[in-house]
């Protein structure tokens, strides 16, 4: 894992920026307030975020945070993960200065941030609210992701929207992924049905990746790419239907975002 590990001084850093952001602007002394600086540590803070997104309701919200703190309490991995993917948006995304603007601002974090509770949740079969989670983010962030896949840490989501991952697929640590990608199915087929994204692999914006197949460690998908077969690892793939067009220049292009290649 790329990310420095998690403690309690990483979240008053935050906390910190929070208090100098509202004497630079103070309209934004509520926002800062509810979603920072009330809260002791970054599970209870995610939790609070995440169901003031979801909810239809101020009372809708309160009763889902609740929920959710509960539920980062009994599994502080979650607050780990989040950190990882914190870290990880702030240094792939030149668009956010600070990992405070990705936690108030990044949807693409928070919908990640959703997943990881209703993946939970899913765990321990309580299937209603995990299926409720998902819906939330999709109507409210345009990000589906089942909670039944399996998401590693790291992650980048840049800009989310029109993300969709699928039931069975896989994305390991220090993966990046842009907008409109779908990791999803070929059809109407059961079982292990989906995409295995192996680790440090950037997937371009709009990439359509199909069945089960497996995207190989570094390897590289362009934009608007459809992919129907296998990517071998530190690959290159391009197209509709996707081809083999080169090598990354970097042994995991996720971290550095570089979206050209060698063609060789």
């Amino acid at each position: 894992m790329t990310a420095p590990s998690f403690n309690s001084s990483a979240w008053q850093d935050i906390r910190t920026d929070a208090e100098h952001a509202i004497v630079a602007e103070p309209a934004l002394t509520e926002l800062l307030r509810n979603a920072i600086l009330v809260h002791g540590d970054l599970g209870s803070a995610l939790a609070y975020r995440i169901g003031r997104n979801l909810a239809n309701t101020p009372e809708q919200a309160q009763t889902l945070a609740e929920r959710f703190v509960v539920i980062h309490r009994n599994a502080p991995e979650l607050a780990n993960k989040g950190w990882a993917d914190l870290t990880a948006t702030t240094t792939r995304d030149p668009a956010f200065n600070s990992m405070l603007e990705v936690f108030l601002f990044s949807k693409g974090f928070i919908a990640l941030q959703a997943y990881r509770i209703a993946h939970h949740l899913h765990s321990e079969g309580n299937r209603l609210l995990a299926m409720f989670i998902q819906s939330r983010c999709n109507e409210r962030l345009a990000i589906d992701i089942n909670p039944a896949s399996r998401i590693g840490e790291g992650i980048m989501f840049d800009h989310g929207t029109g993300i969709v991952i699928g039931e069975t697929a896989v994305i390991e640590d220090d993966v990046s992924i842009l907008q409109g990608v779908t990791l999803g199915g070929t059809g109407k087929e059961c079982g292990d049905r989906h995409p295995k994204v192996r680790r440090g692999v950037m997937i371009g914006a709009g990439a359509k990746i199909l069945g089960n197949i497996e995207i190989g460690e570094g390897a590289k998908v362009g934009a608007g790419s459809v992919v129907l077969e296998a990517v071998e690892p530190h690959t290159t793939a391009v197209g509709n239907p996707a081809r083999r067009a080169g090598k990354p220049r970097h042994l995991q292009p996720a971290l550095d975002m570089d979206q050209s290649f060698d063609e060789n």
